[in-house]
């Protein structure tokens, strides 16, 4: 069952805003460095150029979202309220896109810059559980300051690796910072990025352990899952162990599964460990 594990919901926020600091600056550096924006990223389909403008309307629209500013208009993402999750994702995506361009484009650096620290600065001083609304992922949908945060911090460190791929310069996502995004973000998103239509009639409770980072209880029973932090002694069909930085990037889409398996960065145990191969398949990328 293992020893159930407490956390300081207040000193771990304060440490995600810290890395997002951090993260923001290696970025601006990033960018700044880069000679061709039209260079393939590490993104299939998207430019060196496009991940920038794409981070700098993701930092808009966080900030926008603290404050209550109505600075991009949601109804205008083409489509309908039953959507799915990967579908809002997409189509959010491909709007971001056309919100950064012309001269913008040609000062990512001090773009990414002014609206990551904005987004601190009115951040600042708001409880973690402080709620941020976040109408792309669906109408009235909002999600505590810590997850906002935490995915600041995703896009941030995601992103940032699909440049460095494109531009071939190094990028580094530490296991501290992979661990503060799966325990300030991913309970929060995973239950939103689950695919309902693969989870109908399903009901497995997986035991999520991160290590030197967060433990989760991920339950997926009938077309919903739950994702809890320092669960309480249950039985389990499958124990999932991961190295937090392999997990992020699977859980993005950066590294394939089997890579992370063969690497020994990720394994399966329990009683049904064949199972450990259906949580990348019922939760999408967010």
């Amino acid at each position: 069952m293992g020893v159930v594990t407490t956390f300081d919901p207040v000193a771990e926020h304060g440490r995600t805003r810290a890395a997002v600091a951090d993260a923001i600056g290696r970025l601006v550096e990033l960018m700044d460095g880069t000679g061709d924006l039209e260079a393939p990223s590490g993104l299939p389909g998207w430019s060196v150029g496009d991940v920038g403008a794409h981070l700098a309307a993701v930092y808009l629209a966080y900030g926008a979202a603290v404050t209550g500013d109505e600075v991009i208009d949601w109804d205008a993402v083409p489509v309908g309220r039953e959507a799915t999750f990967g579908e809002r994702v997409t189509a959010v995506n491909a709007l971001s896109l056309g919100l950064v361009a012309g001269q913008e484009r040609k000062r990512l650096g001090a773009l990414l810059a002014e609206r990551g620290e904005s987004f601190l600065r009115v951040s600042a001083g708001l409880a973690p559980g402080t709620p941020v609304p976040m109408p792309w992922y669906g109408p009235g949908r909002s999600v505590p300051l810590a997850a906002a945060t935490g995915l600041m911090l995703s896009e941030t460190l995601v992103h940032g690796l699909d440049i460095a791929r494109g531009t071939r310069r190094p990028w580094t996502i530490s296991p501290e910072d992979a661990s503060l995004v799966i325990g300030q973000a991913l309970v929060t998103v995973m239950p939103l990025a689950l695919d309902t239509e693969k989870a109908k009639g399903v009901r497995i409770a997986f035991d999520l352990v991160v290590e030197g980072g967060p433990r989760l209880a991920v339950v997926v029973e009938d077309g919903a899952a739950t994702v809890t932090r320092d669960a309480g002694p249950r039985p389990y069909d499958c124990r999932i162990t991961a190295a937090p930085s392999a997990f992020l990037l699977v859980a993005f889409g950066r590294m394939p599964l089997w890579k992370a398996v063969a690497l020994g960065r990720m394994w399966a145990g329990g009683r049904k460990p064949w199972l450990g191969m259906r949580l990348n398949k019922l939760i999408s990328a967010p």
